[in-house]
């Protein structure tokens, strides 16, 4: 069931974005702060990381806030949000090792070499890096961007340059894993 659950989770994650953008001036926006609310509960309830506990409380203020004012605004920093949480996630990682990428490699390369687990140390900054640029993307684009820039940004471009940094991250990983297998090649 868990991995229909975080399927599920993911899927809605991704399109919460276009949701708000359909919902807006159409649905009272206390139906998308339940879901809003409900996301992060879910997440916390699947992995058991007290920061999705966070993340709900902050989605349940983001909620609450779009309910008692009827308005769309709070719930349009919620991506704003979720940069901010995984963010502290791989931060917290630098500080208290084993970085959340290190976890990720070794699920692959159980036993990792030195050199590995100091460059999923640098990947880890590098997210930590594009979490803070996303974030603040997100909050300028919910601020002073029209529902539509907010929607394109939010629900595509952001996802966009995630595959990107998931992929340049992936070729420079090949290259460095070839130089390790061939020092003086």
């Amino acid at each position: 069931m868990r991995p229909w659950l975080n399927a599920l989770l993911a899927a809605a994650t991704l399109a919460y974005p276009a949701l708000v953008y359909v919902g807006l001036g159409h649905w009272n926006p206390l139906w998308m702060a339940l879901l809003l609310c409900t996301l992060p509960l879910m997440r916390a309830w699947i992995d058991r990381n007290p920061m999705w506990l966070a993340a709900a409380g902050g989605a349940l203020l983001l909620g609450a806030a779009a309910s008692l004012q009827g308005s769309w605004f709070p719930l349009k920093l919620y991506p704003v949000l979720v940069s901010a949480v995984l963010l502290v996630i791989f931060a917290s990682s630098l500080k208290f090792p084993p970085t959340v990428i290190e976890r990720i490699a070794r699920l692959r390369e159980p036993q990792l070499p030195p050199s590995g687990v100091a460059y999923t140390r640098k990947v880890t900054a590098a997210w930590c890096v594009f979490f803070v640029a996303n974030g603040g993307v997100s909050a300028a684009t919910a601020m002073w961007g029209s529902d539509h820039l907010w929607f394109l940004y939010n629900g595509l471009f952001a996802y966009v340059l995630i595959g990107l940094f998931f992929g340049i991250e992936w070729t420079i990983r090949q290259r460095v894993r070839l130089r390790a297998l061939h020092p003086h090649g």
